[in-house]
Parts: structure tokens; sequence; C-alpha cells
């Protein structure tokens, strides 16, 4: 038997001027799994969020909440009445309120009931100790663990959560991201999360569903969408890429490193050839001759270092490639700073590498 999705969107959009904001997305999350809704500001997100939140209507389209219609064009749920948390940026909570006050602000039931989940709330998010504390008495991340308690205090059966952690400082937000995780799952609760940082979706989700201009354009695990990208601007999403291009011939594209199988694209297209640089492998000048080809790397092409800086993590070196001029980005897990001019190989991962047709710029 198929286990039924906690939330399940179903053809939904949203127009606005007669733009479609949300253009026929349809979504499903199963209980205690993290989703995320990934993309660039202005692609749908968090129009998407206030729909199945409630508090904004879609023009078409359905939403099911363990299988129950909650709303359409016609038949709406009132928002209060979802069993929908909602966490955002700013946190939203009361300065008037202490802690526990804000925490239980949702909570229906006796005073020693309400009283007994927000302690077990604030033990789980290690802060029992500031329950008669009010929000300016916190740091950032102390009000965002609170937000959390707040929001899963009457036991939600889905979370909704835009970009949540936008507003933490970088050194606390990894921290604060994996105990939100570990406070989610332990609630299990079904988990839909907007944010523009790919870092934090891959961190974060179990699967990730990447939105631009209103449509899902590819949605899977982490590793999919990472390893088997659905075109160069999901490939360009999540990480820094190079693009080698060239054009078909005979089902083949002739590069500065060697030749590429091409045979999905029509004879005469361009392609661009997509790699990453942390998979392109870099080899010292012999006095003008460089490595054999392999089968695994390929052809090796002949460039000099435009530019090296030390990342922290890593070093970053630009080639300008002898072939054509173009302009190869390399990183190297360790310091490496070769001077400007000084001639080198690449060799280029070719089960590392993407291939599709050239997308004129509009």
């Amino acid at each position: 038997m198929t286990p039924q999705p906690r939330l399940e969107i179903r053809n939904i959009t949203r127009c606005f001027n007669g733009r479609a904001v949300v253009d026929d997305v349809s979504l499903k999350v199963m209980p205690g799994q993290v989703t995320c809704l990934l993309g660039p500001s202005g692609c749908g997100k968090s129009t998407t969020l206030r729909i199945i939140a409630g508090v904004d209507m879609q023009d078409s389209g359905e939403i099911y909440i363990d299988g129950n219609l909650i709303c359409d064009t016609v038949y709406r749920v009132p928002p209060e009445r979802r069993s929908v948390g909602l966490m955002f940026q700013d946190f939203a909570l009361f300065p008037h309120l202490s802690v526990a006050e804000n925490v239980a602000f949702g909570l229906v039931g006796a005073r020693a009931q309400k009283r007994a989940r927000v302690e077990e709330l604030l033990t789980r998010v290690d802060l029992i100790g500031y329950i008669d504390a009010f929000p300016h008495q916190l740091s950032g991340g102390e009000q965002q663990r609170v937000a959390l308690a707040r929001a899963l205090a009457p036991r939600p059966r889905i979370m909704l959560m835009d970009e949540p952690f936008s507003g933490l400082d970088n050194r606390l937000r990894d921290e604060i991201r994996d105990d939100t995780l570990s406070v989610l799952k332990e609630e299990g609760a079904a988990v839909l999360l907007v944010t523009h940082e790919p870092d934090e979706a891959m961190r974060m989700a179990d699967e990730i569903a990447l939105m631009r201009g209103g449509r899902i354009v590819q949605q899977g695990a982490p590793y999919n969408l990472y390893n088997a990208p659905v075109d160069r601007a999901a490939a360009a999403f999540f990480s820094d890429i190079n693009v080698i291009n060239g054009k078909v011939h005979g089902l083949l594209t002739e590069t500065p490193f060697g030749r590429f199988l091409t045979p999905a694209i029509p004879d005469g297209s361009d392609v661009d050839i997509i790699i990453r640089p942390q998979h392109i492998r870099i080899d010292l000048d012999r006095n003008g001759r460089g490595p054999s080809p392999t089968e695994e790397n390929g052809v090796a092409a002949r460039a000099h270092v435009h530019r090296a800086r030390f990342m922290g993590n890593e070093s970053l070196v630009e080639f300008r490639m002898e072939a054509d001029g173009t302009v190869l980005k390399a990183t190297v897990p360790a310091v490496f700073l070769p001077k400007p001019g000084t001639p080198m190989w690449l060799m280029i991962r070719r089960d590392r590498c993407f291939v599709f047709p050239s997308v004129q710029p509009t």
C-alpha cells in the first residue's frame, strides 16, 4: 500500500496582474520528511507557502492534508484549523510576553498541561533556563529557538518555514540549523522549508524542489539534484561551474580537452559542457608537454595561471586557456598559489561533466 502524503498540493496556480507567480505547482511531503522549496528571489516559493498556510488563495489547484481536501477555489478550511505551524525569518515573537507565554500562545487546555508542554519544548531546545525571560533579553539564535518551540507547541501536522535562518549570524547558522532539524525530526511533522540558499537546502532537506519562474523544474534527493542537474541553470544554482562551448558534428563535439560524445543533441547544434571547479585536475608543464590522455580525464589542455587566491579551506585558481582564451576555475583542497602566467595543464573528469544544448541569453 502506497503511503499517504501528509501534505499534497496539486496543480496550484497563482497570478498577479496577469502573470503566473506560481505556475501549475504540484508537490508531496510525507510525514517526518523535510522538503525544501529552493530557488532565487521572486520564483514563487513564499507565495506557495502562503497559499498552503491559508493566508493567500490560489487561482486554481487543490491542497490536501492527510488525504483530506482543505482548499480549492471554492472550499476553504480557515488557516487556524489546518494544523499548520509557521516560522518566518523575523521570528515574530511578542515582545511584551515572556518566553513561556510566547511558546504557550497557541495552546489550549488546562494551565498545567500547557505549562508541561512549554517546559518540554524549552528543554528540547535548551532554553529552559530562559523560561521567564523576555525576547529582548535573548540572542538572535535563542529567539529563533523560541519561535521554533512556539510553532511546534500545538503539535502541528505540517511545519512551514520561510527563510527562518536568514537573520542569524553566519557563525551560528549551521549549529542552529542542525539543532532545529533534530527537533523537527523528533516531532515527526512534515516540513516544507523555503530558502534561496543551496547549502541550507542540501544540509536540511530529504528532498529538494528547485523552482524557477513559478515552476518546479526539478525535484528529488539533494544528491540527485547536485549530480544530475536538469539543465545548465540547475547546475549553476548549486555551485560555481565552468562552461566549455562547442558544436556537434557527427554526434561528437570537439573541445580543447578532446572529443565528447553528444549523441542526443542534433548535428550542428551549439552545446555547453559543464564542469565544476573541484573536478578539474591540474598538472605541471614539462617544457611544453603535458600528461598523456586517459580514459577518465580525457585529453590535457594547456593554460596559464590568471589569478590564484587562498579561500580558507581551499585555493581557487583561475586559468586562461591557450586554445581559445577562455577562463576556467579550479579548486585545490590545500594552499596552492602559483604565480600569474605560470603554464600548466588541465584535465577534466569525463564522468563529472554535464552536456546541455546551449541556451542563448534573452
